[in-house]
């Protein structure tokens, strides 16, 4: 519901869970702890994901598909508006040591020879999240691995016809 309508009233999220607003509001003072306690459960859920994709130690082809598949499996159950997380400190702080451990990985995957050297700095960081997100909303015949396989292969090949030679 909140990932259609971010200003949904505590009443109507109630409403939608077929509870009163009062219960609601005695597990959540408010419904900016609501939104926190959502934008905690996703970054737990990420959190999880990065872990199992095993970005240190597995070989970084596995370790990139694992990880996109796991990112995209998060966007579709958590739905909700990223940018508004942002505003709680505490998980400010989750999304940049996210953000470090998957730089790494893509700094060790371009050592590795997976992708090019001669992008600009940051490249693959700046684009690789849109694709998963995009896949995430826009591809939802496929399941989340099939999903990671179209991300994958757009990041490693692009999108237009190799050349003939």
């Amino acid at each position: 519901m909140l990932a259609d309508d971010p200003s949904a009233t505590m009443a109507a999220i109630a409403a939608e869970a077929g509870v009163d607003r009062r219960t609601v509001y005695r597990r959540f003072a408010s419904r900016e702890d609501l939104m926190a306690a959502v934008y905690g459960a996703r970054y737990d859920a990420v959190e999880e994901a990065v872990a199992a994709a095993r970005l240190r130690e597995a070989p970084v082809a596995v370790a990139l598909h694992r990880y996109v598949e796991g990112i995209i499996a998060v966007n579709r159950a958590w739905p909700v508006e990223t940018s508004r997380m942002l505003r709680e400190g505490a998980l400010r702080e989750r999304r940049r040591r996210l953000i470090d451990e998957v730089d790494a990985f893509l700094r060790r995957a371009t050592d590795e020879g997976l992708l090019r050297r001669d992008l600009p700095s940051g490249w693959a960081a700046t684009i690789l999240p849109s694709l998963m997100e995009h896949a995430a909303e826009n591809l939802s015949e496929l399941s989340a691995a099939q999903a990671a396989d179209v991300v994958v292969d757009t990041l490693l090949r692009g999108i237009g016809t190799p050349p003939a030679h």
